[in-house]
């Protein structure tokens, strides 16, 4: 009861990259940045473990970021000649790359770290990758003119790799999907989908992430105008409920997510996020069993999965070990407490 778990991205150390930021510059290159990448992959599978998290994550060790980790992989996208867009609504501009052609793996994205990860450490394993809809909200399109067959495009790249990685022993993979927060009437109309899609014919757990964000300055003004009340989930909920998706995680400490919205993934396991990613302050046992008592008047025991709110890949290593710590801490103190 009660398995902890995270969303994914860890911060990388010093020696790996540049600390609390989104998007780090490398430390070093070639042969030798392999090596480090390896080398805070293991790091991090051994502190989740002395932490007490249950399913572990590669903590991303060796993506920059979490979208384009993936479309580096992938053929027929220009990185060379980047363009200035707004994501997530226009939320903030990024440099993105550009969809110049068909798109096709080069060959597998994630092998290296699944495989490094499987061999050592005996917890269950997760790996997660971005979602088709946050993809086309990532990357210009200058091929397919049509968002809904370049994320079904999309899909059918995910979906190889999520099927080679099963292969390599992983036993869940997670789609990070933090447009579906954003653009709730496409989710309805072709997001699912799409997810769907990527996990076609797959065994292994199945999970999609859909929170508020990193705790980043755009996403923490973009919170404020939310109101007291943050209902998006409420949109897209009974949609997720109906899909294939076998869990979805979700924000709910510190935030304003009204917490009845979870009765609407009946018959789907809940990752509810009892840890902020946003906010230095390391939470208690205490608060996070608090978090989790709560959820369960809507959320079945056996279907809830304590995780954090988002990843930490900006948050300082220190303070991301002390939150893991808290989360595995409270889990144990909430099976004592709701057994």
């Amino acid at each position: 009861m009660f398995e902890t778990t995270i969303a994914g991205s860890l911060p990388k150390p010093a020696w790996l990259a540049e600390t609390k930021k989104l998007w780090p510059a490398w430390r070093a290159s070639g042969a030798e940045l392999a090596a480090a990448k390896k080398d805070a992959t293991l790091l991090w599978i051994k502190e989740q473990e002395d932490a007490g998290i249950d399913v572990v994550s590669d903590g991303e060790q060796s993506r920059q970021h979490f979208v384009h980790g993936f479309l580096e992989y992938v053929e027929g996208i220009d990185f060379e000649h980047k363009v200035k867009m707004g994501i997530r609504d226009n939320r903030y501009d990024a440099m993105v790359p550009v969809v110049v052609g068909p798109l096709r793996l080069k060959g597998r994205v994630h092998q290296l770290e699944a495989r490094l990860a499987r061999a050592h450490t005996k917890k269950k394993l997760k790996i997660t990758m971005p979602g088709p809809m946050t993809i086309v909200d990532t990357i210009a399109d200058r091929h397919y003119g049509d968002k809904v067959k370049l994320a079904m495009a999309f899909a059918e790249l995910l979906n190889q790799e999520a099927r080679a990685l099963e292969k390599d022993g992983v036993d869940t993979i997670q789609f990070d999907e933090p447009a579906f927060n954003v653009y709730m009437d496409d989710v309805k109309r072709w997001g699912i989908d799409t997810l769907n899609r990527a996990i076609k014919g797959l065994r292994c757990t199945t999970a999609v992430h859909i929170c508020y964000g990193y705790g980043i300055e755009a996403n923490l003004h973009w919170k404020k105008t939310l109101g007291n009340q943050w209902r998006q989930y409420e949109q897209i909920f009974p949609a997720l409920a109906k899909s294939k998706i076998k869990q979805v995680s979700l924000e709910c400490a510190n935030s304003n997510v009204p917490l009845e919205l979870l009765k609407l993934l009946k018959g789907k396991d809940v990752l509810v996020g009892v840890i902020d990613v946003a906010s230095d302050t390391v939470e208690t046992p205490a608060q996070v069993a608090a978090t989790i008592g709560k959820a369960l008047k809507y959320v079945p025991r056996n279907r809830l999965f304590p995780c954090t709110n988002c990843g930490m890949a900006p948050m300082d290593r220190e303070i991301a070990l002390a939150k893991l710590t808290a989360l595995a801490a409270g889990a144990a103190l909430a099976r004592k407490r709701y057994r």
